[in-house]
Parts: structure tokens; C-alpha cells; sequence
């Protein structure tokens, strides 16, 4: 898979790229991560990515032309399978858009800046627009770096362990149940009996349960959503049962 990430901060996408599950992956060839800077892509000697918006107003837009420039100059190398703007006004990114992109063969990202980018950008160069989050930051570059670290780590191959990609939070819908390791008792803590026993049939089913149990206390609004077996609703059914009989004593 190919990814191309374009940005007037370079080196700090590059150091970010530089460790990790994605640098393991870049080294494997699983997946090609190019950094490009937009600078590269103007015309004057000040290299200007940036003017005053039209009609006034506080801050700087980033020009259409480099942000064109740019994305042409990587679709003459090879056909794109998405342009994705990251910007507050996008999508919210999800585990489920992250395996969307992972299926694709390149995309490229565009890290907005300042007050934005000029409109045309979005509308008629952006295939889409993806926002991580409701909160303010200073430009795309971490979205944009999020993006490829949640769609690099589906790539087969690029997690040593497959198992620990598809137990993860939000892979099904779910949060992740507790983890626990070695000592089996730390300042009067103890690791749960049934994760010593051996018994794999219980230690699933407990993982299980506790998947639910985190997830309803803490993210209920993911459950309409999330992927349950039979078990699993029996567990939840009986989750809420327990609840509203508790609400009911109070």
C-alpha cells in the first residue's frame, strides 16, 4: 500500500514515521510512506502556501494552487484510490474507516493548516475528509499521522501477532477487556483467579463479559453497532437486567 502525506512540516511527520509498527512496516514493504512538502509545490522565491482569506477575517487560508499542484504530481506517478482532507468539517474517522482505507491500494492525505484550506481544495480536488475528533488543532499533520498509524497496523503482516490486531478496541465494535502480566500480585493487587486457572474456555468467556461490561459502562453508544454472537447479546441482556435491578433498589 502506498500512502503520500502532503504538509508544510516535513520533518515532523518524517520523525513520527521514523519508529514504530509503521517504520516496521515501511522496512517490510508493506507499506510506502512518502512525505512531500507542499513548498515544493509553489512558484515564487517565498515559496508562499498561505493568503489572506477573501471578504477579511483572522488568519491565513492555504492556497489551491500548491495543494493541486501537488496531489497532480503524485497521480502522474500512478493512479490515487482516495484524496482524504483532514478537517473538522470531515467525517469522524472510525476502526471501520481505517479498514476502508487499508483495503485501498494508495491514498493520499492532505494536512490542512491556519484557518484551513481554500474551499476548491475540498470540493473539487479532496475525495473526502476525515476529522479525528470534536477539538481544535493546529494543523493535519497529527490527524493525518493518526490515519496512517490506525491503517498501517491493519496491513497483514505489519502487527507481528494478527490476533492482537483483531482483539483490538473498536475492531468489533467493542472495547478492549483488561490485560494483566507477571507479577500474579502487586501492592495487594491481584490478577483475576481465572486468568491462572488454565481454563480457556473461562478465560474467553471472561474476556468476553469484561469486553461488554467496559463498553456499557463506558461507550454504550457503541453497542447498537458492535458485532455480538449469541453469547455475547445473552451476556449484555443480562448486563442491563443486573443494572435496572440495581437502579431499581435505589
Amino acid at each position: 500500500m502506498r500512502i503520500d502525506l502532503v504538509t508544510i512540516f516535513p520533518r515532523a511527520c518524517e520523525a513520527a514515521l521514523g519508529e514504530g509498527i509503521v517504520r516496521r512496516a515501511i522496512d517490510r514493504g508493506l507499506a510506502d510512506v512518502r512525505v512531500h512538502d507542499l513548498r515544493d509545490h509553489t512558484a515564487d522565491r517565498h515559496r508562499t502556501v498561505d493568503d489572506v482569506s477573501y471578504g477579511g477575517g483572522p488568519g491565513m487560508v492555504l492556497k489551491a494552487e500548491p495543494l493541486f499542484k501537488a496531489v497532480e504530481a503524485i497521480t502522474a506517478e500512478g493512479p490515487v484510490d482516495a484524496v482524504v482532507l483532514t478537517s473538522p468539517q470531515g467525517r469522524r474517522f472510525t476502526q471501520a474507516e481505517a479498514a476502508r482505507l487499508a483495503a485501498l491500494g494508495h491514498i493520499v492525505l492532505l494536512c490542512g493548516r491556519y484557518e484551513g484550506v481554500d474551499e476548491r481544495v475540498r470540493t473539487a480536488l479532496a475525495t473526502e475528509a476525515l476529522s479525528i475528533g470534536d477539538y481544535v488543532l493546529s494543523g493535519g499533520e497529527l490527524p493525518a499521522l493518526v490515519i496512517v498509524d490506525a491503517v498501517v497496523r491493519l496491513l497483514p503482516g505489519a502487527v507481528g501477532d494478527e490476533q492482537s490486531v483483531e482483539a483490538d478496541s473498536f475492531s468489533r465494535g467493542l472495547l478492549d477487556y483488561p490485560h494483566f502480566t507477571r507479577p500474579a500480585e502487586f501492592r495487594g493487587l491481584r490478577v483475576p483467579d481465572v486468568l491462572l486457572s488454565g481454563n480457556h474456555g473461562e478465560i474467553r468467556r471472561w474476556r468476553k463479559r469484561e469486553a461488554l461490561a467496559r463498553t456499557l459502562a463506558l461507550r454504550p453508544d457503541l453497542l447498537p453497532h458492535a458485532e455480538l454472537d449469541d453469547e455475547a447479546r445473552e451476556m449484555l441482556r443480562a448486563m442491563r437486567d443486573e443494572r435496572g435491578a440495581e437502579h431499581g433498589r435505589h
